[in-house]
């Protein structure tokens, strides 16, 4: 079975509280993800952080890992953007 690895972008809409970013790093640590990318800012809610982040996979081991994120407490809401294909 030959698996396609092809690079995703994920945006999380977290709690702005001290340890929301090392919770979702360790999620991703403790299944294996290597995050390729990561972007964290602030939102016009002070409230709320936005983490832009890029890792390589298929698409069922993606799905799995986005079910999972949107279980942590402090995750309110997970998008996912379609990859794009890379040009050499």
């Amino acid at each position: 079975m030959n698996k396609s690895f092809i690079n995703h972008t994920l945006t999380i809409m977290l709690q702005n509280e001290a340890g929301a970013l090392a919770r979702v790093a360790g999620l991703f640590a403790a299944r294996g993800y290597n995050i390729d990318t990561l972007t964290v800012a602030a939102t016009a809610d002070q409230s709320i952080s936005r983490l832009i982040l890029t890792l390589r996979g298929d698409d069922a081991s993606i799905t799995q890992v986005l079910q999972q994120t949107r279980k942590l407490v402090d995750v309110v809401e997970v998008s996912h953007q379609p990859a794009i294909p890379e040009v050499a």
